[in-house]
C-alpha cells in the first residue's frame, strides 16, 4: 500500500534553484515512489546565522512503498550525491537540504527520524508551499496548515519566477 509523503527541499549554495530542481529530478529515481506534485519555488531569509545566502525552498509531494526509514535514506542518498557536507554549523548554508516532513498520518520518534518535522509550524518555507500542495491538510499533532500559517511569525517568503 502506498504512503504519501511531503518533502521539503532547500539550498541557499552553488545555484540554488539549479540545486533544488536537480533534487527534484533525483526524487523521481527512488525505487517504488512515484512523484505526485511540487510547489512552486519560494525565495526567503536564512533561518539560522544570517551572513549567508538567501535559501530557495519548495516541497514535494511522492507516493511511496518505501518504509519512512528507507525513504529517509534514499534522501540522505540524494543529499550526498549532490555534494552536502554534514557536521556543519547548525542551519548553516547548504547545497542540498532534503526533510521528510510527513510520511502519511504517521507519527515517528527514533534516533534517526522525527515525523513529522518538528520545525513545520515555525518555518514559512515549509508551510506556505506544504500548503500550496495539500491545501488544509491536518499536520499530525500539530493543526492544520491553515491555522499553522497565520501562527506563523515570519512571512518573507517571494515565489519565485522561474522557467
Amino acid at each position: 500500500m502506498t504512503v504519501r509523503v511531503y518533502i521539503g527541499l532547500g539550498s541557499n549554495l552553488e545555484d540554488p534553484v539549479a540545486q533544488v530542481l536537480e533534487a527534484v529530478e533525483e526524487l523521481q529515481m527512488i525505487p517504488d515512489s512515484i512523484l505526485v506534485a511540487r510547489s512552486g519555488l519560494y525565495g526567503g531569509k536564512p533561518m539560522g546565522p544570517a551572513d549567508q545566502p538567501d535559501y530557495v525552498n519548495a516541497v514535494v509531494s511522492m507516493d511511496t512503498l518505501l518504509s519512512a526509514e528507507d525513504f529517509l535514506a534514499a534522501l540522505t542518498r540524494i543529499e550526498d550525491l549532490q555534494g552536502r557536507e554534514r557536521g556543519g554549523e547548525k542551519w548553516g548554508p547548504r547545497i542540498i537540504d532534503l526533510d521528510l516532513l510527513l510520511y502519511g498520518k504517521a507519527k515517528i520518534n527514533t534516533p534517526d527520524l522525527t515525523v513529522p518535522h518538528p520545525g513545520i509550524r515555525e518555518r514559512d518555507f515549509v508551510i506556505i508551499p506544504l500548503a500550496e500542495l495539500a491545501g488544509d491538510l491536518n499536520v499530525p499533532g500539530q493543526g492544520r496548515l491553515t491555522a499553522l500559517i497565520n501562527k506563523c511569525e515570519n512571512h518573507s517568503l517571494k515565489k519565485l519566477v522561474t522557467a
